[in-house]
């Protein structure tokens, strides 16, 4: 049986509704083509707070609160509880439909996890898993995974720190998991990790996790082509 193949858009830096935006028109056209093609979205966000579906622990006063530290704020549909988004982290959104990668929704969140194992192996790190859900080096998380699956198509993603500022986290109760803490690669190795350093080990490890081919497709140049001109 033939790999499947998959396209990469990189989308560069845009703010997290932009790219809600331009990752639910993947969405769309996943559900509605004839022969849809998976997708992974690549980006980094500038600073936002965002909330899963267990929204209603987070009343107008906490949200103002997290605005006034000079983030946004955004409410999504993904899974989990509150996380950090900022510059200094990959941002991965696959847009994929499971049937095609024979993946139930629970593998499919282990594949995530064994990419990003994978990948900070590569990097000279050791890192695992735990109880909950991301990817951990000992008790600090370096790698939140929040994910959103309607009629077999994922949505939302990971979130990697590379060189995040890490201070963004101290505001909150990171994924609602209380007494362990927060960690990048660039505090793990004692050096600086940028986001574009790690995007081509990111991508063989999710190559060789997923048994698929990655097309690296350049996206148009203006972002607003991007948002308006998605057909495959």
């Amino acid at each position: 049986m033939s790999r499947p193949v998959l396209r990469v858009l990189r989308l560069g830096a845009l703010p997290y509704a932009e790219a809600s935006r331009v990752q639910q028109r993947w969405v769309r056209a996943a559900r509605d083509a004839s022969e849809p093609r998976d997708t992974l979205l690549l980006c980094e966000h500038p600073a936002v707070y965002t909330v899963g579906i267990r929204r209603g622990l987070y009343p107008v006063q906490e949200e103002e609160r997290l605005r006034g530290l000079g983030a946004e704020f955004q409410r999504t549909d993904r899974g989990g509880l509150i996380t950090f988004h900022g510059p200094g982290q990959l941002v991965c959104y696959p847009v994929l439909h499971l049937g095609r990668l024979r993946r139930s929704l629970r593998a499919y969140v282990c594949g995530l996890e064994a990419t990003v194992i994978g990948l900070c192996r590569s990097l000279g790190l050791e890192s695992g898993r735990a109880p909950e859900t991301g990817v951990w080096v000992r008790d600090r998380k370096i790698c939140a995974i929040g994910v959103h699956c309607a009629r077999h198509i994922t949505s939302h993603g990971l979130a990697l720190n590379c060189n995040t500022d890490l201070t963004w986290f101290e505001k909150i109760v990171p994924c609602g998991i209380v007494g362990k803490g927060v960690t990048s690669l660039t505090q793990e190795l004692g050096r600086e990790v940028t986001v574009e350093e790690t995007i081509p080990p990111f991508l063989e490890a999710f190559q060789e996790e997923f048994n698929c081919s990655l097309v690296l497709e350049d996206p148009p140049e203006q972002r607003d082509a991007v948002s308006e001109d998605m057909t495959i």
